[in-house]
C-alpha cells in the first residue's frame, strides 16, 4: 500500500492512494532502474557517495514502488496508542555530544552537525491508523505512509530536498525550528545556520549545474505547522543532468548533515549509537526526467508493533546544549502526542 501526501506533485494537504504494481530493491543509486515511480533512499547510500562507512541494519538501501492508479484517499482512522521504550540517546547522552560537537568546531575540524536520537516504541493499533492520525496532527506536504509487509515506513516530512522540472532543480533546506514565529525570526543562531545549509546546497547543485545557473530564491522563509515553525531557503539552477547523476553529486540532503558534508558524516556516524536507515534519507516520484524528492525527517520505520521515530538538531558554536535538546523533543511532539 501506497499513500501520499499531495504535495508531492503540487496538490498539498490531501491524501492519494497508489496502486502498487511491482515492488524492487536495490543496494545502490547505480542500480536505478529507469522506470517511472515512487523511490525512498536509505541514508545507508552515503556510504557510496561520500566514500564514508555508516552504520546501517539490513534494511534494503532502495526501494523502489511501480505505481499504477491513483485515487483521493478518502480516511476514516481508529485511534492508536504509542508505548515509549526508549531513546538511543537520553537527555545526558545527547548533551554530551553536543558538547563534544562544540569542541570539534572549536578547533575547526567542522562547522556545524545534525546530531539525532532515534526513539523506540511499542505501537497498540495498525500501522496505517498511525500514519493517519500523525498526518491529521500535523498536515505536511510530503508524508506518506508505504506497507511493504514485512515492515512500513510512515514521513511526516515538510522538506523539498530536490525537485526538478524540465532542466530547473531547486531545493529547500530547512535549518531553524521554534515555537514561535518571533523567536524564530529573531533568532541569529538559526539563521546562520541556514545560511550555512544554503550554502552546502549551492555547491552540491554547482556540481551538476550549468556554469553561472545558481541561484538562491528564497531566504529565511518561515512556514507555521500545527506544533512549531521552521526556517527555510530555496536555491535553484539549471541541469541537463540524469537522476543517477544528480543524486550522486548531492546525497546525502546537506541540512541532515553538516558542513563540510564528508566529514560531518564521519563524525555523525561515531557519535550516534543507531543506524539511521531511511532516517535522513530521500523519498519521492519520478516521471521520466522530473522528480520531486523529499528529506526524511519526522520519519518513523518498523515491524509489526516495533517501530523507531527519529528526531534531531543542528548544532553550531553558539548552540545550548539544554535548548538543543528541547528542539529534538519539539519534534516529537506531533507524533508522540497522537
Amino acid at each position: 500500500m501506497l499513500i501520499v501526501s499531495g504535495g508531492f506533485f503540487g496538490k498539498p494537504w490531501k491524501l492519494y492512494q497508489f496502486e502498487v504494481k511491482e515492488v524492487k530493491f536495490y543496494n545502490s543509486l547505480k542500480e536505478i532502474p529507469k522506470e517511472d515511480g515512487f523511490f525512498v533512499f536509505s541514508y545507508a547510500l552515503s556510504t557510496e557517495t561520500l566514500g564514508v562507512a555508516v552504520q546501517s541494519s539490513n534494511l534494503p538501501k532502495l526501494i523502489f514502488v511501480k505505481t499504477g492508479s491513483t485515487k483521493q484517499f478518502k480516511f476514516f482512522y481508529n485511534p492508536v496508542k504509542l508505548e515509549f521504550l526508549n531513546f538511543s540517546l537520553d537527555r545526558e547522552e545527547y548533551i554530551k555530544r553536543v558538547k563534544e560537537i562544540k569542541k570539534k568546531i572549536e578547533e575547526g575540524t567542522i562547522y556545524q552537525i545534525n546530531l539525532s536520537t532515534r526513539i523506540d516504541f511499542f505501537l497498540k493499533g495498525e500501522p496505517l491508523d498511525l500514519f493517519l492520525n500523525f498526518f491529521q496532527m500535523q498536515i505536511t506536504p510530503y508524508a506518506f505512509f508505504l506497507d511493504l509487509g514485512d515492515f512500513f515506513i510512515i514521513s511526516g516530512s515538510m522538506e523539498l530536498f530536490l525537485q526538478k522540472v524540465g532542466d530547473t532543480i531547486i531545493s529547500k533546506p530547512i535549518k531553524g525550528t521554534a515555537k514561535t514565529e518571533e523567536k524564530l525570526r529573531e533568532s541569529s543562531k538559526d539563521r546562520a545556520e541556514n545560511l550555512m545549509i544554503l550554502d552546502m546546497m549551492r555547491n552540491d547543485l554547482s556540481r551538476i549545474a550549468k556554469v553561472g545557473s545558481v541561484k538562491v530564491k528564497e531566504l529565511f522563509k518561515i512556514e507555521r505547522y500545527s506544533t512549531l515553525f521552521q526556517m527555510h531557503s530555496t536555491v535553484s539552477a539549471k541541469t541537463d543532468a540524469e537522476f543517477e547523476e544528480i543524486l550522486l553529486n548531492t546525497f546525502p540532503p546537506a541540512s541532515v548533515t553538516g558542513a563540510p558534508k564528508k566529514k560531518a558524516v564521519e563524525i555523525i556516524d561515531h557519535l550516534e549509537l543507531h543506524s539511521r536507515d531511511y532516517y535522513c534519507g530521500c523519498a519521492g516520484f519520478r516521471w521520466k526526467s522530473d522528480f520531486t524528492l523529499s528529506v526524511l525527517i519526522r520519519t518513523v520505520f518498523g515491524k509489526k508493533e516495533k517501530l523507531s521515530y527519529f528526531a534531531g538538531s543542528g548544532i553550531i558554536y553558539d548552540s545550548q546544549e539544554e535548548e538543543e535538546w528541547k528542539e529534538t523533543l519539539s519534534k516529537i511532539q506531533a507524533f508522540y502526542s497522537i
